[in-house]
């Protein structure tokens, strides 16, 4: 072969390569989704384990093909806590016109957001505590606020804890518990329960000793404590400076080792939460849920992580999401998008969702067990059947 020819081969060779980069690398496109979390602020307990979800899912998903065949990454934002912030972070994020973003996780936060989404894109927040308005472009995770306090208002009663007390704090969270609390106590089958006490304080409280005084001396077989996050800890060391040793249950995003480290020195000895068939695998029958469940916990074990709350607020969302990218197509409109979900009847880690059934959340009363923190397993155990009625 003479050295014009090789030349000339070379040439050609090299032509073909440039020609096939750009669409080697346009496969290869990494696909972002944004999600505005606390990464700071009271509420960074919550976010930062949700951001540690979303690296978990991200491999996940990337080991399976991604979105399209492109590698999706998750573009983490710190609201800071803090709903000026989430705002300002939302409006950046709509200016791209992306057709689905996540976050945030706290009740004021996400309320914050939905106004600016009426068009779109899908927001799915994190928060149980909201209510989007059905047919709306914000989804929500988890049972609803109404439904997780039906059910430790349930547990309470299967327990014959009838003199209750609650305590809650002024914020959208607690703003949001009180009128749920008052539906729910009304009910006729809560009857025989009565709130003997019902406390308030401010989020940014160091102390509640006149609350827990007037919670001691109203004769309460146990306490409600309604708050997420570092609030929970002012809650929790007021009741052991009162002497109040009394079962306390408290709100289902508290449900983080993390928290039940930093306060084990004024855990009461029987603390509750609201929580899901997560945290108590066992109870489960063979079949749909409990094979999601082993996925999820599967995922996180061969990460190193222990998954609690946060985590488990993230998996089913994000996976409904890039379901319906995948078979929508990465281009898909916010309202192909928001008319996917509301369709969707798959079975994740909250059981099987139904959105017809229950709009803009997929999952009702029957998702929540009560479990309760025990120290000596280091983590929770189930304690109730679906729906809060106490095991036997």
């Amino acid at each position: 072969m003479t050295v014009r020819v090789r030349v000339g081969l070379a040439a050609c060779l090299w032509a073909l390569l440039v020609l096939c980069v750009p669409f080697a690398s346009r496969g290869a496109d990494v696909y972002e989704i944004d999600a505005i979390l606390p990464q700071t602020g009271s509420g960074a307990f919550l976010g930062k384990t949700q951001s540690a979800a979303l690296g978990v899912l991200q491999d996940v998903i990337n080991k399976k093909g991604g979105i399209g065949g492109r590698p999706v990454k998750f573009v983490v934002l710190d609201d800071q806590s803090n709903p000026q912030t989430a705002v300002q972070l939302t409006n950046g994020i709509l200016a791209k016109k992306p057709s689905v973003m996540f976050g945030s996780v706290l009740v004021a936060l996400c309320n914050a957001e939905a106004p600016l989404a009426k068009d779109g894109p899908v927001i799915y927040c994190f928060s149980p505590g909201i209510h989007p308005p059905a047919g709306s472009f914000m989804f929500t995770a988890g049972p609803s606020t109404t439904d997780t306090l039906a059910a430790s208002v349930r547990y309470l009663r299967g327990r014959g804890w009838t003199k209750i007390a609650l305590i809650t704090s002024t914020d959208a969270t607690g703003q949001d518990a009180d009128q749920n609390f008052a539906t729910i106590f009304a009910l006729p089958e809560n009857k025989g329960e009565q709130i003997v006490a019902h406390e308030h304080f401010n989020t940014t409280d160091l102390g509640v000793e006149a609350q827990m005084a007037h919670i001691k001396a109203s004769g309460a077989q146990a306490i409600i404590m309604w708050s997420t996050g570092t609030p929970l800890g002012t809650l929790l060391r007021g009741a052991v400076e009162a002497a109040l040793n009394l079962p306390v249950l408290a709100s289902p995003g508290n449900i983080t080792y993390a928290q039940m480290k930093q306060y084990v020195n004024i855990l009461p000895k029987e603390i509750y939460f609201p929580g899901s068939a997560a945290y108590a695998l066992e109870q489960l029958p063979d079949g749909a849920e409990k094979r999601a469940v082993r996925t999820y916990l599967d995922a996180f074990s061969a990460a190193g992580i222990r998954p609690d709350q946060g985590h488990l607020f993230t998996w089913d969302p994000v996976l409904m999401l890039v379901d319906a990218l995948n078979k929508l197509g990465t281009d898909a409109p916010p309202a192909r998008i928001k008319d996917y979900i509301n369709g969707y009847r798959g079975t994740g880690v909250f059981g099987q969702y139904d959105f017809h059934a229950v709009p803009q959340r997929g999952i009702g009363l029957n998702s929540v067990i009560v479990v309760r923190w025990d120290p000596a397993k280091d983590t929770w155990v189930g304690v109730s059947r679906s729906g809060g009625a106490p095991l036997r």
